[in-house]
């Protein structure tokens, strides 16, 4: 991912310290012209709480506070607890980061949601998600998978998303592939990046200069 700026805030002994604040964000192109509702929050004026919840971030293996984290800050508890379950999702989920990833994309395609498909479009290709595939979610065509899991969580992420409901054959064949546990990671993904999805279309967070992938706007 890339970074728009580094900001120096004071920690809480009250040195400086470097405070990467990310805007990898692309939020759906209805909300390219539109102004952030929810800008970044300069380090000089967090909370005592939003402090301890972007340094928790910081720490951990996004190391910045990237989007959708700028818009959530506001509420900091909610932060916390949603950047907590977003890092079991996105790194240990038992169905392994390829498949997290190409779920993630699913969902970003579903919501038009930019800044999410800016993210995790290069890191699915990097996984091993075909350039093919993640062009065909792109432009809302059923992708030519080679790989039957792939083909899997694609028909389970567009069923649940699109019919609220995953069918019994579907289901039956994600329990047998993945185990009841990764079933129901794979809900927890799609659900998890529908919230950040909501969030981020709410908060009309604006695209960065120059994002390498994004989806089409015809899409």
């Amino acid at each position: 991912m890339g970074f728009s700026r580094i900001l120096q805030a004071p920690t809480q002994h009250g040195t400086a310290s470097t405070m990467t604040v990310g805007h990898d964000t692309l939020s759906g192109e209805h909300n390219a012209m539109k102004p952030d509702r929810l800008p970044p929050i300069a380090p000089a004026q967090w909370t005592d709480a939003q402090r301890s919840c972007a340094q928790e971030i910081i720490d951990g293996p996004r190391k910045a506070v990237v989007e959708p984290f700028i818009p959530m800050l506001r509420s900091p508890e909610l932060c916390t607890h949603a950047q907590r379950l977003g890092e079991y999702l996105r790194y240990r989920s038992v169905i392994g980061l390829q498949l997290s990833e190409l779920a993630i994309l699913v969902t970003a395609r579903h919501w038009s949601q930019q800044v999410e498909w800016a993210i995790h479009a290069p890191i699915a290709i990097r996984a091993g998600i075909s350039a093919s595939v993640v062009d065909a979610i792109a432009h809302h065509q059923p992708p030519a998978f080679e790989d039957p899991n792939q083909a899997l969580v694609w028909t389970f992420s567009q069923q649940i998303l699109a019919n609220q409901a995953v069918d019994n054959s579907t289901w039956s064949r994600a329990v047998a592939a993945f185990g009841e546990q990764g079933a129901v990671d794979l809900l927890g993904i799609v659900g998890y990046y529908t919230m950040l999805s909501i969030m981020m279309n709410g908060s009309q967070t604006p695209p960065p200069e120059g994002s390498a992938m994004r989806l089409p706007s015809a899409a």
